[in-house]
């Protein structure tokens, strides 16, 4: 079983979410400059996009990475820009009108509270968004999210590798088929955990998904109950 549990709106542990910062400062931008200006495709506009590259300083797609392969940015450049435009849209937290993006009173009564933010986010876009348009291996992940969460609960406690991950869920395999299942779980699981906020990937600049360490956040621990807590927190005590 999952259960989310509220995190207070001042818990230190919601800086860890890319997705809570970058809603946050989108807010602060529009209380500042007013609605955001769409394309006729009803994307963000350019000077938008360029704003939040350099603003949210994604985690590995900063406003240096993201330039250094686009001249100019685009919404489809800067995925999760997308991610989150969509989100808000579907989640009525803003609405599209006259050419712009402005929030609804859903959405501004949001603004200054993270952390019902986060509880609203954080499961529709981990359990109802469509993570594979962005993934290279169309494949869905073995396994469900039950399944995902509660054994990351366990494995992730003092950080696992990818390749050790990979092990865990499926076994030894060949190459080839490592890399299939590895991708797919990467883009349609660890990614949006990390996303989240409630994982960390850590690896240098070149290394694989199979060389990078994942650890559990501390938003983890405060959103999150599940049937493995039991095992996780004898050995914390420890």
């Amino acid at each position: 079983m999952i259960e989310f549990l509220t995190v207070n709106d001042d818990d230190p542990a919601l800086a860890h979410s890319p997705m809570v910062r970058a809603i946050g400062k989108t807010f602060a931008y529009i209380a500042e400059n007013g609605p955001i200006g769409l394309t006729p495709s009803m994307a963000f506009k350019r000077v938008f996009v360029h704003w939040a590259a350099a603003e949210f300083d994604w985690p590995r797609l900063s406003e240096a990475e993201l330039f250094s392969v686009n001249k100019v940015l685009n919404e489809m450049d800067f995925w999760p820009l997308m991610d989150i435009h969509d989100t808000l849209i579907a989640l009525k937290i803003g609405r599209h009108y006259k050419g712009s993006f402005r929030l609804t009173k859903a959405g501004q009564s949001l603004v200054g509270y993270p952390g019902r933010l986060f509880g609203i986010i954080t499961p529709f876009y981990l359990f109802e968004f469509d993570h594979q348009r962005f993934a290279r291996m169309p494949e869905r992940p073995l396994g469900n999210w039950d399944i995902f969460l509660n054994v990351l609960n366990v494995e992730a406690e003092n950080g696992i590798t990818g390749r050790d991950i990979d092990r865990v869920f499926y076994g030894i395999h060949a190459k080839a088929q490592y890399n299939r299942d590895l991708a797919s779980l990467y883009a349609q699981v660890l990614r949006p955990l990390i996303w989240t906020g409630l994982l960390a990937e850590h690896r240098d600049k070149g290394d694989w998904i199979e060389e990078a360490v994942f650890t559990k956040t501390p938003l983890w621990h405060a959103a999150l109950r599940l049937d493995t807590d039991d095992i996780v927190k004898p050995a914390m005590r420890h």
